[in-house]
């Protein structure tokens, strides 16, 4: 064993579990508590797994899976920024940026170079892995907030353009699940959850 190697991983490993401690805006099912950023993960790495048939085109599930696992881990640093928080996106992307040097920085080369690639190639959207996994990032969110009765966007104002907005990179990733998503928007907007256009 390489002791020092180790070591890197070690640390790492008990750094990333700080992932449980980011909170997210999305309420856990059955209006449940606040998720945080490792459950969220968690949630949309399994349903890659068993909602894979869905995807356009074929995909490397292995790949996929670990993008979904690892794509907030930046989040650590960066923190989350809420969907609809146009302020907040403007300054995302260079937060996470220096948040990854800083986060993969702490494994070996070799490694930190193979999750920092799966993080930017998640981040692109340029791969059919990572056209999936960002669908199954928009869906995750927006299930649960259907499950609570649209009640995250109802209580913030938010109008049907913001997730319809993030249901077209889910389309990149898969037809047919966005086009189940716009049906939910619908009725949302006709409950009175959704602002419409």
């Amino acid at each position: 064993m390489d002791k020092e190697r180790f070591a890197k991983q070690l640390a790492f490993a008990l750094q990333i579990d700080e992932e449980k401690n980011v909170v997210r805006r999305t309420h856990l099912s059955n209006h449940g508590r606040r998720e945080n950023d490792a459950e969220h993960a968690w949630h949309m790495t399994v349903m890659a797994y068993f909602l894979r048939e869905y995807a356009n085109e074929p995909i490397d599930i292995a790949r996929t899976m670990i993008m979904c696992a690892t794509h907030d881990l930046v989040e650590i640093y960066a923190g989350d920024t809420y969907a609809y928080d146009e302020q907040g996106q403007a300054t995302a992307a260079e937060r996470e940026r220096q948040a990854a040097d800083r986060l993969f920085g702490m494994l070996p080369a070799d490694q930190e170079a193979e999750l920092r690639g799966i993080w930017e190639e998640f981040e692109r959207n340029d791969t059919p892995e990572a056209h999936f996994a960002r669908a199954m990032d928009n869906l995750q969110p927006m299930m649960l907030n259907d499950s609570n009765d649209g009640a995250d966007w109802r209580t913030r104002g938010v109008a049907r353009s913001g997730p319809a907005g993030r249901n077209a990179l889910t389309r990149t990733g898969s037809t047919e699940i966005a086009d189940y998503v716009d049906d939910l928007l619908d009725r949302h907007v006709a409950a009175g959850n959704l602002r419409p256009e």
